[in-house]
């Protein structure tokens, strides 16, 4: 019997009118996060990741932004048809958001115990004493020492991985259901950085909540997500296992990205590869495949048509190339990709 689907989206597009044009910033996404799944969101700056996010929040602010069709269906409800009242009911409490820089997300003005108390007197219905505790215990979960002490703490007083660790409290104060975690950990140092994502995840795992993890670092994905989605240009270019996909992914774009990490393995002496090129402007995207100009196989169809997310045939691996299942991309090196 197949689960029901916690986030089902469907054909989202999501355009910002500015004085050059129309950007197409989300352009015909559509995914399932089931309860409980680790879903790695990443792809260059301005691929749609987090304007994805900040769709599933309704935190797009019209004129310059819109929703301009697809569904956003959480638990069998479709949140675009809902009115904003009823929305700020499931913010918080059953969705919670994550931003990337703390310090723009905590106002400097309010007490560590201000911010957490107002979420937990808003979704909780309890008081003020009660809502203190829970604030404390928050804290302590997310193993800030002395907790009832540190609420009355201002944010300027922690460091930058304290600080996250306040937004993670935040977060999951509620218990929601879903967690979506916005490069959350792009400013901190790299042992801070695995820190937070153990801390996080094992947080969200205790309490059964699924995670949507944006982020540009494969190897934090490799490293805490059960399913990976791909995206490029505003669209999803690839998704499925963690696993598979990094072991044999279907399409040229990530296999760009995966060839230009950097591996410790001694077996790995290959020089790193990018992706050549830059991003296309969203405003007035390339005919075809979006990717096409930069892609070492790229032919005629591929600037004609552009390629629908098919299944293909690796355990529910999809990837929107019209090669998918052709280009045997594991096996290849860099030097056979330029000369084919």
């Amino acid at each position: 019997m197949a689960v029901q689907p916690l986030l089902s989206i469907k054909d989202l597009r999501t355009y910002f009118t500015t004085e050059e044009g129309v950007v197409r910033a989300v352009d015909g996404v559509s995914f399932d996060i089931a309860p409980g799944e680790r879903r790695g969101v990443v792809g260059e700056s301005g691929s749609g990741k987090s304007v994805t996010a900040m769709s599933i929040m309704r935190l797009i602010e019209p004129p310059a932004g819109e929703i301009v069709t697809g569904t956003i269906e959480f638990q069998g409800e479709n949140l675009l048809a809902l009115r904003e009242d009823d929305m700020q009911e499931i913010r918080g409490a059953k969705i919670a958001m994550i931003f990337q820089d703390p310090m723009t997300s905590l106002n400097p003005v309010y007490t560590i115990g201000d911010h957490l108390m107002e979420t937990i007197m808003l979704h909780q219905h309890v008081n003020k004493h009660d809502a203190r505790k829970i604030a404390a215990d928050a804290l302590g979960d997310v193993q800030i020492p002395e907790p009832m002490t540190v609420l009355d703490d201002y944010p300027h007083q922690f460091s930058g991985g304290m600080r996250q660790r306040v937004m993670i409290a935040m977060g999951l104060s509620c218990n929601p259901d879903l967690l979506i975690a916005d490069e959350p950990t792009t400013a901190l140092d790299v042992t801070t950085q695995a820190q937070i994502m153990d801390l996080m995840l094992k947080l969200a795992a205790d309490r059964g909540t699924a995670v949507m993890l944006i982020t540009h670092d494969l190897g934090v994905v490799a490293g805490f997500c059960d399913t990976v989605q791909v995206m490029y240009a505003g669209g999803i270019v690839e998704s499925g296992k963690a696993q598979n996909l990094f072991s044999d992914p279907q399409h040229p774009y990530t296999w760009g990205l995966l060839g230009s990490m950097t591996r410790l393995d001694e077996s790995h002496t290959e020089r790193l590869h990018s992706v050549r090129g830059a991003p296309p402007s969203l405003i007035n995207p390339p005919r075809g495949c979006r990717f096409n100009p930069r892609c070492d196989f790229a032919k005629d169809i591929c600037r004609e048509t552009y390629p629908a997310l098919r299944d293909s045939g690796n355990d529910g691996q999809l990837a929107a190339c019209h090669f998918a299942t052709e280009l045997d991309l594991k096996l290849l090196t860099i030097g056979e990709a330029s000369r084919s």
